[in-house]
C-alpha cells in the first residue's frame, strides 16, 4: 500500500470548546479553520490546518458514538491517524490480505470513501485510510 501523506490527526476530547481554546493557543490560531458536525459519526469537530495536515479535535454529539467509547476505554487523547491513499477499497483489501484487522469495509461520506484499520493492528492507534475527494467545503 502506498501512503501519499498524513492527511489528518484526530484527538478525542470530552469538551470541544475547552479543548479548542487549548489547541488554538498552541497552534497560534484564534479560531479553527473549519468547524463541522458529522451526524452519521456523531461528532462535532474543530479542524486546524498545520501545513498540509489537518489536526482535528472532536467530541461526541450523542450516546454510543465511537468517540464516546474511545474516551471511556482510553481517555482523552490521540485517536486517529488519517493516511491519504490512492484507492481506499484497494488499500483496505491489501492490508486485510496481509493480516491487518479492519473495522468493517469502506464507508461513504461527503468527501469520498474512508475505512479503518483496527487499533490492534497499529500499536493502539486507529488508522483511517482515505483517498483525495475534495467536497464543496474544501475538506478532504
Amino acid at each position: 500500500m502506498k501512503v501519499n501523506r498524513i492527511d489528518h490527526i484526530c484527538i478525542a476530547v470530552k469538551d470541544l470548546d475547552s479543548a479548542g481554546n487549548t489547541w488554538g493557543l498552541l497552534l497560534g490560531k484564534s479560531e479553527p479553520d473549519e468547524v463541522y458536525v458529522d451526524e452519521l459519526e456523531k461528532v462535532r469537530v474543530f479542524r486546524y490546518m498545520v501545513g498540509e495536515v489537518g489536526l482535528e479535535v472532536m467530541e461526541s454529539t450523542g450516546p454510543g458514538s465511537d468517540v464516546e467509547r474511545w474516551i471511556e476505554r482510553h481517555g482523552e487523547g490521540l485517536m486517529i491517524l488519517g493516511l491519504n491513499v490512492d484507492d481506499t477499497p484497494a488499500a483496505m483489501a491489501e492490508l486485510q490480505s496481509a493480516g491487518y484487522p479492519l473495522i468493517g469495509g469502506p464507508r461513504q461520506c461527503d468527501h469520498g470513501e474512508f475505512g479503518f484499520v483496527h487499533p490492534k493492528g497499529a500499536n493502539g492507534v486507529l488508522l483511517e485510510l482515505m483517498a483525495d475527494h475534495v467536497s464543496d467545503t474544501g475538506r478532504r
